[in-house]
């Protein structure tokens, strides 16, 4: 499985929606409080480019003291499926402002991470700056939710046939048990599937590759099998 370290790195350098917390700054105008964008440095800090009218960036740039804050980001499933937010990660330090890094109207931040933390499909764990710096995020962060959406849109009937993988665990005749299953998260190992039953119970099922995948190319080669597997 993917180590906290590299499933809040993957988080972090991902699509996700976040938001810059500062404690005693009004959060009411979550808006912008959001950057626009945001990178890993490589020693561990992030780089967070924010509208330069943000109360973030005042407090950066004009408070006496480095402001303490938090980075939130919100992992959500890039498909139509029952709960849908996948995981969420906090990474915290003190911020400082970066002049000259940014276009007009906007001002870079940086984040000197101190301490991380993801809870996510795989479980809550705490994660340390030097664990943080030394991870790398997954090498299908940037592909992922087009490849889930393909998936979902194209290739039911196959998703439908990897729960005859389940056995016994399945419970039961696959179609008639699991009239829906929509994939919800794809790493390097594996893909993880969300099965709905016409009752309304959901449980997910995570179906690990040979070998971890290093790109997309290798990446189909893995689906092939998976479902090659499934149809016998």
């Amino acid at each position: 499985m993917p180590s906290a370290a590299e499933r809040t790195r993957t988080l972090v350098q991902n699509t996700c929606s976040s938001v810059l917390l500062v404690p005693g700054l009004d959060e009411a105008d979550s808006v912008r409080l959001m950057p626009v964008a945001r990178s890993v440095g490589p020693d561990g800090d992030l780089f967070l480019e924010l509208p330069a009218d943000s109360p973030v960036v005042r407090a950066a740039v004009h408070e006496d003291d480095v402001p303490t804050a938090v980075l939130e980001i919100t992992d959500v499933a890039p498909v139509s499926v029952p709960h849908r937010v996948r995981g969420r990660a906090w990474v915290s330090g003190r911020l400082s402002a970066v002049p000259g890094m940014s276009g007009p109207g906007r001002m870079m931040l940086r984040l000197e991470t101190e301490e991380a933390y993801v809870d996510d499909l795989w479980g809550a764990q705490e994660v340390g700056p030097e664990e943080f710096r030394d991870a790398e995020p997954d090498p299908l962060t940037g592909y992922e939710t087009e490849l889930l959406q393909h998936l979902h849109a194209g290739h039911g009937e196959q998703l439908v046939s990897l729960c005859g993988l389940l056995g016994e665990r399945a419970g039961g005749p696959c179609p008639a048990r699991l009239p829906s299953v929509v994939p919800l998260a794809l790493d390097r190992y594996g893909l993880r599937v969300r099965l709905c039953e016409a009752g309304g119970r959901c449980y997910d099922a995570r179906f690990e590759f040979p070998a971890p995948v290093r790109d997309v190319v290798e990446l189909r080669q893995a689906m092939y099998a998976l479902f090659e597997a499934a149809g016998h």
